[in-house]
C-alpha cells in the first residue's frame, strides 16, 4: 500500500513540473487522496470486479495494474496512451482488461454505469461487484441521485465511494450540503452508509472489503464516505489562493496521509530506513523512465483524428 501511495503521489508530482515547464497540457490531481484510493483497491477483486473511478483515481487504476508509463503516455496525449490514444484529458481512465471503465468530462455519469454494470451481474447471477467513485460535489448531480436510488430498489451489487475533498472547485463543503456528511444520504435510499478517515488506508480498505462482503451476499449496495483534503488546487488551471487560505492548506499538510501512514509503519516495525529508501529508489526509477519514455513517444497521426467519431 505505501509503495502505490508514494508512486501515486511522485507521478502526480512529476506531471504539475512537467505542466508548469509547458511540456504536458492539464493535470488534474490526486495529492491528498492517495490512502482513500489505494486502500479501496486493495479491497476489490481484480480479475472479476469492474471499476468506474472518477478523474482523481490515479492511486485505484494503479493498484488495478496501470503503470506510471500508462499514466505519462496519457498526460503527454500520445498515440500509445492506452486510455484513449491521446484522444481524452488526463484522468479519463479506460482499460477492458483491467475492467476499468472509461469515464467522462461531465461529473457523476459513471455512476448509473456503475449501477447498469451491477444489474447485468445480479441478473447474470456473476460473483462480482461495481465500484465506482466520485467527489462530494458530485453528490449533487441528479446522476447520483437516480443511480441510488435504482440500486437501493433492486439491491444490487454496487459500491459507490465518495472521496470527500472538502471542495467542489471552489466551493467548500458547507456549500454544498446541507447534512452532516455525505454518508446520511445512503438511508434515504436504502442502504448503509459509512463515513471513514479518508487519511487511512486500512480504514478504507476495511470498510470497502465490508461493503464487498455485503455485496456477494447479495445484501446490495453500500454508500462510504472517504473523508480526505485536497493538498492542491483543483487542477493546474485552477488558483485555490481566491477561495481557502494558506493556513488552512498548510494544517492540512499535518494530516498528509503518506506521512501518517509512513510513522504508522515505522512505528509498527513494519518499515525501516533501509527499506524505505528501497522502496522510493524503485518509485523514483518508474517515474523517471514512464517521463522519458513517454516524451519520446510518438504524438497522433493528425489523419486519425475522425477514427471513432464517424464511420470508417
Amino acid at each position: 500500500m505505501y509503495y502505490y501511495m508514494l508512486l501515486t503521489r511522485k507521478i502526480d508530482e512529476r506531471m504539475w513540473l512537467l505542466n508548469r515547464a509547458g511540456k504536458i497540457p492539464f493535470v488534474i490531481s490526486c495529492q491528498g487522496q492517495e490512502a482513500a484510493q489505494v486502500g479501496a483497491a486493495f479491497a476489490l477483486n481484480k480479475q472479476k470486479d469492474y471499476t468506474l473511478p472518477y478523474y482523481r483515481d490515479m492511486g485505484v487504476v494503479l493498484v488495478l495494474g496501470m503503470t506510471a508509463k500508462d499514466l505519462m503516455l496519457s498526460a503527454f496525449a500520445k498515440a500509445e496512451d492506452p486510455n484513449s490514444g491521446g484522444r481524452q484529458m488526463p484522468g479519463h481512465f479506460s482499460s477492458k482488461p483491467l475492467n476499468i471503465v472509461t469515464g467522462s468530462s461531465p461529473v457523476t455519469t459513471q455512476l448509473p454505469h456503475a449501477v447498469g454494470i451491477a444489474l447485468a451481474a445480479k441478473m447474470n447471477q456473476e460473483e462480482l461487484v461495481a465500484f465506482t467513485t466520485l467527489g462530494e460535489g458530485s453528490t449533487n448531480q441528479g446522476d447520483f441521485h437516480e443511480a441510488l436510488n435504482f440500486a437501493g430498489v433492486h439491491q444490487l451489487p454496487v459500491i459507490f465511494m465518495v472521496e470527500n475533498n472538502k471542495y467542489a472547485i471552489s466551493v467548500p463543503l458547507k456549500k454544498q450540503i446541507p447534512t452532516e456528511n455525505v454518508a446520511v444520504r445512503g438511508a434515504g435510499y436504502g442502504m448503509p452508509g459509512f463515513t471513514v478517515d479518508g487519511n487511512n488506508p486500512l480504514e478504507v480498505y476495511q470498510v470497502v472489503h465490508e461493503a464487498r462482503q455485503r455485496a456477494i451476499r447479495g445484501e446490495g449496495p453500500t454508500l462510504i464516505e472517504a473523508v480526505t483534503y485536497r493538498l492542491v488546487p483543483h487542477s493546474s488551471d485552477d488558483d485555490d489562493r481566491s477561495y481557502r487560505s494558506r493556513e488552512e492548506v498548510e494544517e492540512a499538510k499535518k494530516n498528509d496521509p503518506i506521512l501518517l501512514f509512513q510513522q504508522y509503519l515505522y512505528d509498527s516495525g513494519l518499515l525501516n530506513d533501509q527499506l524505505h529508501q528501497e522502496i522510493m529508489e524503485r518509485v523514483n526509477k518508474e517515474v523517471n523512465e514512464a517521463t522519458d519514455c513517454a516524451e519520446k513517444a510518438a504524438y497522433p497521426d493528425p489523419e486519425t483524428i475522425l477514427l471513432h467519431v464517424y464511420e470508417e
